[in-house]
């Protein structure tokens, strides 16, 4: 057994121990412990976030505000509705302030899966991890959303006019900005699973347009019931599809075990040149 081989079965028998440390029980409470202080971190950055309601309701808004007719507006139906709105957003926003701390809550439910030279970068994958998040909504607001948002007004006309209430535009733009982060995810996702060995960047290659189809059907599911917004969410999942490939080739473990088969082979060939 060569010393890489050997340095994996230890590796492997770290991570199988930690998970047979814990229980089914066990699991269950540190779900709950993990849980209890997402919801925490989330509440708190609601209450911050909750001072500037009125601005960040405007940033959301921004986006719709910029392409109405000048004779349209934003209404609400219900006396309550204005006020949950702004509930809503200030919970919206507390999330992504949050969300660096939260997924460091989710990755360290998921470290006893993990080896112990990856349970050191659990906080710089957090960072990480909410900073795709992050990108990922910036790029549904700053880029779908004025695309998406001119099309639909682009109906009007002197018969129709378009008066979006605020609960139906809410709903449609937190949607999108949450699809968008988690699509943009996909690369680390794939990180991991090239690290564990379950996907390597040949599989990914082989498997391409099952992922194409798989990724028009996840964007018809995660966002609205619309051509525009499926179109504008299934082209970067395909751009990060391919970039996940790469990212399974440089850091997956089929890299390694390509340069331990040309070692090994380099070796035997010297060994037959001694003999010889």
């Amino acid at each position: 057994m060569t010393t890489e081989q050997r340095e994996e079965t230890i590796q492997e028998e770290e991570v199988s121990s930690s998970d047979e440390g814990m229980t089914f029980t066990e699991h269950l409470e540190e779900l709950r412990y993990r849980l209890f202080r997402i919801i925490i971190a989330a509440f708190v950055g609601f209450l911050i976030c909750y001072l500037f309601k009125e601005r960040l309701f405007s940033i959301l808004m921004d986006p719709l505000v910029k392409v109405l007719p000048e004779a349209s507006s934003m209404i609400f139906t219900g006396l309550p509705e204005a006020f949950f709105t702004y509930l809503k957003v200030s919970l919206v926003a507390g999330i992504f302030l949050a969300s660096p701390y939260i997924f460091y809550q989710i990755w360290q439910f998921v470290s006893p899966g993990m080896y112990d030279t990856e349970k050191k970068f659990i906080i710089p994958i957090a960072f990480i991890s909410a900073a795709f998040f992050v990108i990922g909504a910036l790029f549904g607001y700053f880029v779908v959303f004025p695309i998406g948002f001119h099309f639909f007004v682009g109906f009007a006309n002197e018969m129709i006019q378009p008066m979006p209430s605020l609960r139906e535009y809410f709903s449609f733009a937190v949607k999108l900005l949450f699809a968008f982060g988690i699509a943009f995810e996909l690369p680390l996702f794939i990180f991991f699973l090239a690290r564990m060995g379950i996907v390597s960047s040949r599989s990914l290659r082989k498997q391409r347009k099952y992922a194409v189809l798989i990724i028009f059907l996840a964007a018809a599911f995660l966002t609205p019931p619309d051509i525009i917004s499926q179109i504008l969410m299934s082209g970067p999942l395909i751009l990060l599809y391919e970039l996940s490939i790469w990212v399974a080739y440089v850091w997956g473990r089929e890299r390694k075990h390509r340069g331990k088969e040309g070692q090994e082979d380099e070796d035997e060939d010297e060994v037959a040149e001694e003999k010889k």
